[in-house]
C-alpha cells in the first residue's frame, strides 16, 4: 500500500512565490493581489535581480522559474532563505545529490550557477522583509487548514500500486510526499525523490491525479537509452505535433520535443490510471482545454493504448512506446489523424 505525507514547505513556497515577483503576467492572473502587496517593497536592484532571472530562465531558455528550482534546490535539505542563500556559496553538494538523480544536466546546470548573483540578490530581499514571518502567520494557516481537510482520504489511493503497474517497473519507494503549498499555481511540480508539490486551489481530486502524474516522471530513462531516443527524435518529423512544441505560450512548458513527449507520455499513462479509480476527467474535455490544446501526441497514444488493451502482459511502457513508433502506429504524420478521429463528431 501507498504510504502517504503530507506537508507543508516555506522552502518551496519561497521558491514558487518568486514567479509572482517577476510580475509575469502568467502568473497575476492568479495572485495579483499577493504582488501588489509586495511590488512597492521592491528596490530597483532586486527588480533588476528578477527581470534578469526571469529572462534568462524563462524567456531564453524556456524554463519554469519555480519549477526549475524547486528541482535543484530539493537535491539538499535547506529549509530556509539564509541556508538557501549560503548555498550558493558551494554548490558542490547540490552538484552531487542532483548528478544521481534521472534530472540533471550539464546544461542546466551551468543554468542554475549563471544565476547565482541574482538569487542572492533576491534571497536578501525577502530576509530584509521578514518573508518568513509574513508566511508563517499568513500563508501557513491556510496550508495547514488543507491538509486537514485531505488528508484522511489519502490512504484510500494506492497510487504507487497503479503506477508500477502502468510503467511495468518498481517505483524506488512505496511512500509519496506531498509538499501543499500556497504559491504554485499553476503548475503541478515534481521534485527529487517520491515527492511532489501541490497547491491549496486544488480539489482532493486533483491532488491524486498530481500524484499519480508526478510519480510516473520520468517513464523511461531516455538518457540511456539509444533506441527509445531515436524513436521520439523521429517524432520531430511530424508536422503537426512540432507545430505544437514550436507554437504554444511557452509559460506552460514542454517547450522541446523531447519535453513534450515525455509529457504527454504520462498525461496518457495517468488518464488511464484516473478512470480506474474513477476520478478522471473527460479525456477529450482535458485535452481540449489543457495548455493551449499542445498535448496530441496524448491524444493518439491513449487510442492506440485503449485499442491495444495496455498493460494486459504487464510490459514495461517504454517497450510498447517504442514499438508502436517504429512499427509505424505511432509514426511521424500520423498524429493529426489520430486527433481528427479522437474529436469527430458523430
Amino acid at each position: 500500500m501507498t504510504r502517504w505525507d503530507i506537508e507543508p514547505s516555506f522552502k518551496y513556497d519561497a521558491l514558487c512565490f518568486l514567479n509572482i515577483l517577476t510580475a509575469d503576467t502568467f502568473y497575476l492572473t492568479y495572485y495579483k493581489d499577493e504582488y501588489e502587496k509586495f511590488k512597492p517593497k521592491l528596490s530597483p536592484e532586486v527588480i533588476k535581480a528578477l527581470s534578469d532571472m526571469k529572462h534568462i530562465l524563462k524567456d531564453e531558455n524556456g524554463t519554469i522559474i519555480s519549477a526549475f528550482l524547486c528541482l535543484y534546490y530539493s537535491a539538499v535539505e535547506d529549509s530556509t532563505l539564509e541556508q538557501m542563500s549560503t548555498r550558493l556559496d558551494n554548490l558542490q553538494l547540490m552538484d552531487d545529490n542532483m548528478k544521481k538523480t534521472p534530472y540533471y544536466s550539464e546544461d542546466t546546470w551551468k543554468l542554475l550557477a549563471s544565476q547565482k548573483n541574482n538569487l542572492n540578490v533576491i534571497f536578501k530581499f525577502l530576509m530584509d522583509i521578514d518573508f518568513t514571518k509574513y508566511w508563517q502567520e499568513n500563508i501557513l494557516p491556510k496550508v495547514q487548514n488543507k491538509i486537514s481537510e485531505i488528508e484522511p482520504k489519502l490512504p484510500s489511493y494506492d497510487i504507487v500500486k497503479e503506477d508500477e503497474e502502468m510503467l511495468g517497473f518498481k517505483l524506488p519507494s512505496d511512500k509519496i510526499t506531498v509538499y501543499m503549498l500556497y504559491y504554485s499555481q499553476p503548475h503541478g511540480i515534481r521534485v527529487t525523490g517520491m515527492r511532489f508539490l501541490t497547491d491549496i486551489a486544488w480539489p482532493f481530486n486533483i491532488v491524486i491525479r498530481n500524484a499519480a502524474h508526478e510519480m510516473m516522471h520520468p517513464p523511461y530513462d531516455i538518457l540511456h537509452d539509444s533506441e527509445l531516443k531515436k524513436a521520439i527524435e523521429s517524432m520531430g518529423q511530424d508536422t503537426f505535433l512540432i507545430d505544437k512544441v514550436l507554437h504554444h505560450n511557452p509559460s506552460f512548458g514542454y517547450n522541446t520535443l523531447e519535453g513534450l513527449m515525455e509529457e504527454d507520455c504520462v498525461q496518457t499513462l495517468e488518464q488511464i490510471v484516473n478512470e480506474k479509480l474513477g476520478i478522471a476527467k473527460d479525456a477529450k474535455k482535458r485535452w481540449t482545454e489543457s495548455d493551449d490544446s499542445i498535448h496530441v501526441f496524448a491524444i493518439a497514444l491513449y487510442q492506440v493504448m485503449k485499442e491495444k488493451n495496455y498493460n494486459v502482459k504487464g510490459e514495461k511502457f517504454r517497450d510498447f512506446l517504442v514499438r508502436n513508433i517504429t512499427n509505424g502506429t505511432l509514426a511521424a504524420g500520423k498524429i493529426k489523424e489520430y486527433y481528427d478521429r479522437f474529436y469527430k463528431t458523430e
